[in-house]
């Protein structure tokens, strides 16, 4: 991501690249070693991102967003509004109502987190993305506290009672996301 962002031309398009992660816990730019509670055999990788500490692992679905903001007219704070209102956008396909919160940004179902955000903007670039829980072990959530709040209850859709393949859901999201974002 940061070689392509480096590279990157006024010329190159956009991208959403959409991955599934082995279990490993992130630590953002603001975060904080007393958040990692006890990762246990799960490896902890610093990285450039905006926040504090989330977990990736199979079942969630990752989508790293490569969008140049100045050539969509975007700012930091209405990318990730869009990609909020992306990821609310799905649920409501699938009946599950959802919400974003003003000072922790992410989606919530049920006052439960469902999708983190951590972006990096360089040079009006951005990389890094979101994290989707789709349908996953939620244990090494206990293990942290989500996004640097103690006590932060995560979900998945699985757990709503939805259940759908990854690629279909990978596929929804991006729908939503591309549309939020004209089409990246």
């Amino acid at each position: 991501m940061r070689d392509f962002t480096a590279s990157r031309t006024d010329d190159t398009p956009d991208q959403l690249w959409v991955v599934e992660h082995p279990p490993v816990y992130t630590l953002g730019l603001a975060g904080r070693r007393e958040h990692l509670l006890d990762p246990g055999a799960i490896p902890v990788v610093q990285v450039d991102r905006g926040g504090q500490v989330t977990y990736h692992g199979p079942g969630q679905i990752v989508i790293y967003t490569l969008i140049d903001l100045p050539r969509r007219g975007l700012g930091v704070r209405r990318m990730v509004t869009h990609m909020e209102e992306a990821v609310i956008g799905f649920l409501g396909t699938q009946g599950v109502a959802a919400e974003s919160r003003p000072k922790a940004p992410g989606v919530y179902v049920e006052g439960a987190k469902i999708a983190s955000l951590g972006i990096r903007i360089r040079r009006g670039r951005s990389y890094h993305g979101l994290a989707f829980n789709l349908a996953m072990d939620l244990e090494p959530f206990t293990r942290i506290n989500p996004c640097g709040f103690p006590g932060l209850r995560v979900i998945d859709l699985a757990a709503l009672g939805v259940t759908m393949g990854w690629d279909e859901a990978a596929r929804g999201l991006c729908d939503h996301l591309g549309r939020m974002l004209g089409r990246a």
